[in-house]
C-alpha cells in the first residue's frame, strides 16, 4: 500500500459530462441548496434583528450550533453514501430543511428560532457540495471523479448571484417571513426532486477486484489509515482555515460592508459579483489546467485571499475596489471549491472518498460554525468591524501556509513512491 495513495477498488466509469442529466440535476438541486440554506441568513438576519430586536450574538449563535451539528454528522453521512445511500441522503435532507424553514417563518420566540435554525445547519452536511461531491466519486469512481466534481461547482458558482438578489427581493416585498416560505418551497419541491431523480444508486460504479486482491479499505478503516498521514493533517488545517475565513466573510460581508459606509445597492452588487467570478474562476481551470496537479493548482490560488482582503482593509473605500476584491475573492473561492474537492483522491487516497472526505470535512465545519458567531463577538467588542476583517486576513495566511505544506508533502510522498 503507498504512502501516498491506496490501489483502487472501483471500476472508474467514464466520468459524468458537464451537460449530463446527472451532473445537470445535482447542479440546480446545489444552486437551490447554497442559495436558501446558506447564502440567504445573512439577510434575513439582519431583517430578523431590526423587526424583533435580537442581536447579532443571538442570531448568529443559532447558524453556530446548526453547523456545529454538521461537523459531527459529516463523517457518518459521507459513510453512508460510500455504502450507496446518496439519494435518501440528500433527498430527505431538503425535505427536512424546507420544514425547518417553514418553522423558521413562525417562530416569535428563541428556542423555536434555535430549533430551526440549527437543525438547517445541521441539514447542511447532507445537502451541500461535500455529500454532492462523495455521489459523483462514487458514480463516476474516484479517479475519474475530477470532471464531474469540476462540473458540479461551475453550477454553484451561481447560487449567489441567483439567491442574494432574489432573497433581497422577497424581503423588500413581502417580509423575511413569506420569504422564507418561498425558499422551503424550494427545498421541498427543487432540491429534493431533484435529488431523487437523478442519484440513482444502480448507475454507480460498482467493485470491481480479483478475488486474489485484498479488500479495500472503508469506514474507519481507511480514516484511520489517512489520519496517520501528515498530508491529511495539512490539509485538515488549510481547509478549517479556509471554512472559517470564508464563513465570517460571507455572514458579515453585508454588514462590514455597509458600516463602511456603502449604499445597500452597492453592497448587493458587489455581492452579486461574487457568483459569476467563481464561475470563471472554475472555467478557467476547466480550460486551461485540467489537467495540472491540484496541488499546483491550489498553492497558487490560496495566495490570492491574503492580498484581495489586506486591500479591502488598507486601501481607501470606492465602489471600484471592492467590484475587483469581490472578483479576486470570488475566482480564488470558485477555485477553492474544487481544490477541496479533488484533495482527497489526488492527493492522499483513492478509497472511501465520501469516509475520508467526511473526516477531513468535520473540523471545517465546525470553524465554519463558530466564525460568523466570533465575528459578531469581535465585532461586539470592538465596535467595529475593522478587527474581524484583520482576523479574516490572518486565517487567510493559516490557509496558504497549511496547503503549502500538504503540497510539499504530497510531492515528497508520491516522489518516494515513484
Amino acid at each position: 500500500m503507498s504512502d501516498n495513495v491506496l490501489a483502487s477498488g472501483v471500476r472508474d466509469h467514464p466520468p459524468p459530462g458537464a451537460r449530463s442529466p446527472f451532473v445537470t440535476g445535482l447542479g440546480i438541486g446545489q444552486v437551490c441548496s447554497w442559495g436558501s440554506l446558506y447564502y440567504s441568513f445573512p439577510l434575513i438576519a439582519e431583517a430578523m434583528g431590526h423587526e424583533l430586536g435580537w442581536s447579532k450574538t443571538t442570531l448568529y449563535g443559532a447558524a453556530t450550533l446548526g453547523l456545529a451539528l454538521a461537523g459531527l454528522a459529516a463523517y457518518p453521512i459521507g459513510a453512508a453514501i460510500d455504502r450507496g445511500h446518496g439519494r435518501s441522503i440528500m433527498t430527505a435532507g431538503s425535505v427536512l430543511a424546507g420544514l425547518l424553514l417553514v418553522l423558521w417563518s413562525q417562530v416569535d420566540d428563541i428556542f423555536l428560532f434555535y430549533l430551526a435554525v440549527a437543525g438547517i445547519g445541521a441539514l447542511q452536511a447532507a445537502t451541500l457540495y461535500d455529500p454532492a461531491f462523495a455521489v459523483i466519486a462514487r458514480r463516476a469512481g474516484p479517479a475519474h471523479a475530477r470532471s464531474g466534481i469540476t462540473a458540479l461547482t461551475l453550477w454553484g458558482g451561481f447560487a449567489s448571484t441567483v439567491f442574494i438578489p432574489l432573497v433581497q427581493f422577497l424581503l423588500d416585498t413581502m417580509g423575511w417571513r413569506d420569504a422564507l416560505l418561498v425558499l422551503a418551497t424550494i427545498n421541498i419541491l427543487v432540491c429534493a426532486g431533484c435529488y431523487w431523480s437523478v442519484i440513482d444508486p444502480e448507475a454507480d460504479a460498482p467493485q470491481h477486484r480479483s478475488s486474489s486482491a485484498a479488500p479495500p479499505l472503508s469506514g474507519r478503516a481507511a480514516v484511520a489509515w489517512a489520519m496517520h498521514q501528515p498530508v491529511f493533517w495539512a490539509l485538515a488545517v488549510a481547509f478549517t482555515a479556509y471554512s472559517a475565513a470564508f464563513s465570517a466573510f460571507t455572514f458579515h460581508l453585508y454588514p462590514l460592508l455597509i458600516e463602511k459606509g456603502f449604499e445597500t445597492a452597492s453592497v448587493v452588487a458587489a455581492m452579486t459579483l461574487i457568483g459569476p467570478a467563481q464561475v470563471a474562476g472554475r472555467i478557467g481551470i476547466w480550460v486551461f489546467a485540467q489537467r495540472a496537479p491540484v496541488r499546483v493548482i491550489g498553492s497558487a490560488t490560496v495566495a490570492i485571499f491574503p492580498v484581495a482582503l489586506t486591500a479591502l482593509d488598507i486601501l481607501p473605500p470606492s465602489f471600484l475596489l471592492l467590484a475587483v476584491v469581490a472578483l479576486l475573492y470570488g475566482a480564488a473561492n470558485g477555485i477553492t471549491t474544487i481544490v477541496r474537492g479533488l484533495s482527497v483522491p489526488e492527493m492522499l487516497t483513492r478509497e472511501a472518498y465520501g469516509a475520508v472526505n467526511g473526516a477531513m470535512s468535520a473540523p471545517s465545519t465546525v470553524s465554519r460554525a463558530l466564525a460568523p458567531l466570533a465575528g459578531a463577538m469581535i465585532w461586539s467588542m470592538s465596535g467595529s468591524y475593522d478587527a474581524v476583517l484583520f482576523s479574516i486576513v490572518i486565517m487567510t495566511v493559516v490557509v496558504a501556509a497549511g496547503f503549502w505544506l500538504a503540497a510539499y508533502l504530497s510531492r515528497r510522498a508520491e516522489r518516494a513512491t515513484s
